[in-house]
């Protein structure tokens, strides 16, 4: 049996840690949707939650439930992100949501602490909201972020000619 290198180990590594996802269920405020969903916060190191959609709390017009747990992610080769995130005051996780099964209650799809991931999924049909980043989550990244990151210097690229300026059509 051939083992890797113990050098290429650390090239590969990812750090995950469960996210219990709590959502805010409104009524709306609209004709339109008779409610709306928004995470408000994230329970670290959460279990799965059965069934999903726990109440949490609630109060007239409102509840807020531990939706579903997910696992946050962290690769090497997003620190860049991840310290942009840490630069924020406060720093935020992205709760990206997506239709159930109904069609009209929002479910939570996936988490990141990424700020470049998050920004990519504000592009398509996915709600995407912000949640404060709990500190056990920070102290999580931060590390993270001081053993994988490693700076890139910026290379400005050469514009291509199409013509030698001799060669210029007149």
């Amino acid at each position: 049996m051939m083992t890797e290198p113990l050098g290429t180990q650390s090239l590969e590594r990812i750090e995950t840690m469960p996210l219990g996802i709590v959502v805010e269920r409104r009524r709306g405020v609209t004709a339109w949707a008779e409610w709306s969903w928004r995470p408000v916060s994230v329970i670290p190191g959460a279990g799965p939650v059965d069934p999903p959609g726990r109440v949490l709390m609630e109060g007239e017009g409102w509840t807020h439930s531990h939706a579903v747990t997910l696992t946050l992610e962290l690769f090497r080769t997003d620190t860049e992100g991840y310290r942009l995130n840490l630069s924020q005051d406060p720093p935020r996780l992205w709760v990206v949501m997506r239709p159930g099964p109904d069609g009209e209650e929002l479910v939570p799809f996936t988490v990141t602490a990424s700020a470049h991931e998050g920004e990519g999924y504000q592009v398509g049909a996915d709600v995407v909201d912000t949640v404060p980043m709990p500190a056990e989550v920070i102290a999580l990244v931060r590390d993270f972020v001081e053993q994988h990151h490693v700076d890139v210097p910026f290379h400005k690229r050469e514009r291509k000619r199409h013509f030698e300026k001799d060669d210029r059509r007149q």
